[in-house]
């Protein structure tokens, strides 16, 4: 089946008008930096999925190869550490899913001084990945390749001294 364009990859809240859920969700709108609620919808939708496949795995009575593919997915991009188990995928939460966004791991290593500036810089086609330009912040990155992560040389940021770039941590 192909996707079409009115395809939606998130469930929006069931009360709309709950404040303090309101609340939350803007605390994490401004912590990470989100251009919008959809795509704090599209991470809780996602995460709803993880704890939904645990849930299914868990009710088998053996473990099966699907469970280690699945476990091994989650550490591959970091949601689960090495040592966690198909329990702890229940007790997940939100910010676990939003810590592995492209966007949030350019502003953790330092390249950008707010989650905001971190989300333009790649948009604007400076940050690469692996010697590729991404430009998608909601992209997932894998914990192997996290170290990757810079400024594309081609880049006006790429020189130390351009006064957007992020003070220096000392």
């Amino acid at each position: 089946m192909a996707l079409g364009s009115n395809t939606k990859f998130y469930e929006t809240p069931n009360h709309p008008f709950q404040g303090e859920r309101i609340a939350d969700e803007s605390n994490l709108l401004g912590r990470y930096g989100l251009k919008n609620k959809e795509e704090l919808w599209r991470a809780q939708s996602e995460l709803r999925g993880y704890r939904r496949e645990a849930r299914k795995l868990l009710g088998q009575t053996t473990q099966t190869d699907e469970a280690d593919e699945f476990l091994a997915r989650l550490k591959r991009y970091g949601i689960l550490s090495e040592q966690d188990t198909l329990d702890d995928v229940l007790s997940l939460a939100v910010t676990d899913v939003l810590e592995r966004r492209l966007q949030t791991v350019v502003y953790r290593k330092g390249y950008a001084n707010t989650p905001e500036q971190a989300r333009q810089f790649i948009v604007h086609g400076h940050i690469v990945l692996g010697g590729q330009r991404v430009t998608r912040p909601s992209m997932k990155v894998e914990v192997a390749v996290e170290d990757t992560v810079g400024f594309d040389e081609n880049s006006s940021l790429a020189d130390e001294l351009h006064p957007e770039r992020a003070e220096a941590q000392e």
